[in-house]
C-alpha cells in the first residue's frame, strides 16, 4: 500500500515560478497548495476544456439529463477516474519520488493500456504531452523534464494521469492532495461540459461540484490502497459513448 508522505514533505515552487527559495509562499507552506490549485485552474491550457469525459455521447444519446448528472459523475469517479487514473497518479507519484523513471514508464504503458476506445487514449496522451510541456518551462524541474524528454522519444505514452502524477511528486505536492485536486479537475471539467451541452446551468453546476466532494474523498483514499495490477475502469456504458461519439458527424468536444 502506498503510504501518504506528509502534508510537509518537498520544496514547494522554487525556480521558474517567480518564487526564490525562501520567499513568501515556500515560507508560509503554501507552495504546494498553490501548486494545486494552478494546476486545476481551468486557466491552465492541459487541454481538459477540449473534453467531455464520453458526456456527449451521452447526450447525443439522450442518455443523460440534468437530474442524472450527478449519479453518471458519481459512477465515473468511483468506478472509472479512480481505479484508473487516479490510482495511476498515486503510483506514479511514489515512482517519481523514489527516483524511479523507470516504474514511472510502466505505470504510464499499464494505464495506456486499459483505455479501451482510441478516443479516450488519445485525449490521455495529448493532454498529458501537452501537460508535461507546459510544466516543464513554468517549473523548470528536472524530474519533469527527463519524463517529458522520454515521452518525445515514444518512450512512454504520457498519460495525462502520469504527467500530473510527475509534476505534482516534483514541485513537492503530496500524494493526497494531488489526487484529489486531479479528480476535482476531471469534476470541474465534466461541470464545464455540461454547461456547454446545455445539460445545467451555472448554479446547478457549482452544486454538481459541492456534492461531488464526498464522492472525491472516497476515490482519493481507494486511489492510494491501490496498486498496479488494480490500475483500470469499469465504465462500459462509458467506453460505448466514447466509441460512438469518436463517429459521429458532429461533435464539440475531443471526447
Amino acid at each position: 500500500m502506498y503510504q501518504e508522505e506528509s502534508d510537509t514533505m518537498g520544496p514547494g515552487p522554487g525556480p521558474g515560478t517567480g518564487t526564490a527559495p525562501g520567499a513568501a509562499a515556500t515560507a508560509t507552506g503554501l507552495g504546494q497548495l498553490l501548486v494545486s490549485l494552478q494546476l486545476t485552474d481551468s486557466a491552465f491550457p492541459s487541454g481538459f476544456y477540449t473534453l467531455s469525459h464520453s458526456l456527449e455521447g451521452f447526450a447525443h444519446a439522450k442518455a443523460v439529463d440534468s437530474g442524472t448528472l450527478p449519479a453518471l459523475l458519481e459512477s465515473l469517479l468511483l468506478h472509472g477516474v479512480g481505479p484508473a487514473d487516479a490510482t495511476a497518479l498515486a503510483l506514479a507519484h511514489r515512482a517519481c519520488r523514489a527516483g524511479d523513471q523507470d516504474a514511472v514508464a510502466a505505470v504510464d504503458e499499464h494505464l495506456f493500456a486499459t483505455k479501451l476506445g482510441r478516443e479516450m487514449r488519445q485525449a490521455a496522451t495529448r493532454t498529458g504531452r501537452q501537460l508535461l510541456d507546459l510544466a516543464s518551462e513554468v517549473f523548470e524541474r528536472p524530474e519533469i523534464e527527463d519524463y517529458f524528454a522520454r515521452v518525445v522519444r515514444r518512450e512512454a505514452p504520457g498519460t495525462q494521469a502520469v504527467a500530473a502524477g510527475v509534476i505534482y511528486a516534483a514541485t513537492g505536492v503530496p500524494v493526497r492532495q494531488a489526487v484529489a485536486s486531479d479528480l476535482f479537475a476531471f469534476c470541474a471539467s465534466f461541470a464545464g461540459a455540461a454547461l456547454r451541452l446545455r445539460l445545467t446551468d451555472h448554479r446547478r453546476a457549482q452544486a454538481l461540484l459541492h456534492g461531488a466532494a464526498p464522492v472525491i474523498e472516497e476515490a482519493v483514499e481507494a486511489a492510494l490502497r491501490r496498486e498496479l495490477p488494480d490500475v483500470g475502469a469499469t465504465v462500459f456504458a462509458s467506453d460505448i459513448m466514447s466509441g460512438r461519439h469518436e463517429r459521429a458527424e458532429a461533435r464539440l468536444f475531443a471526447s
